[in-house]
């Protein structure tokens, strides 16, 4: 009796033990690798006081995939502002917002999305490639008088060794702007 309860113990063991020695690490190429996965919006209510009227989140949801894992940036300081700004204006991350008017996107120039930085993603673990997602999120507040755009997203982003990663394009919402054109 004691016999067969080790079996299947063994079993599971072994079917263990044959799928990870299976397992190789992707080879995936140093310079980053970015897919759209997701743009989602919600609206948040109207709260009492200043600075609390209606807003539009938006949540722009991309896949990631870097053959030596040194994406991300912990506590952006002077010197690594200085670094990445210094090479094109930009932090780790870069997203571009563009309006559609009179049948053509025009960029937008949102000051909060200036220059984006976002945590590193390995901290604490050995180099190697990884792969996954990152989410966004950004407010559109109403005012007294809104104009609605449909409205896409450009993005992109960099690794440590500045190597910029394609760009995507995200689906096409509809948002408020407080201003015309």
């Amino acid at each position: 009796m004691r016999r067969q309860q080790i079996q299947p113990y063994l079993f599971v063991f072994g079917l263990v033990l044959t799928m990870s020695a299976c397992f190789n690490e992707p080879n995936y190429s140093s310079t980053p690798e970015i897919d759209f996965k997701g743009l989602f919006k919600y609206s948040l209510s109207a709260g009492t006081g200043v600075g609390k009227a209606k807003r539009d989140s938006v949540v722009i949801t991309i896949g990631f995939k870097d053959g030596n894992g040194d994406l991300g940036v912990d506590n952006p300081t002077g010197a690594a502002i200085t670094s990445y700004s210094a090479n094109g204006g930009w932090g780790n991350y870069e997203i571009k917002a563009f309006r559609l008017i009179n049948k053509q996107y025009v960029e937008y120039k949102l000051p909060v999305l200036t220059t984006l930085f976002f945590p590193d993603l390995t901290k604490g673990k050995p180099k190697g490639a990884i792969e996954g997602t990152l989410d966004f999120n950004q407010t559109f507040q109403y005012g007294t008088v809104n104009y609605f755009y449909p409205t896409k997203f450009q993005i992109r982003i960099r690794d440590r060794d500045l190597n910029a990663s394609n760009v995507i394009e995200t689906d096409t919402i509809t948002l408020p702007y407080l201003t015309p054109r």
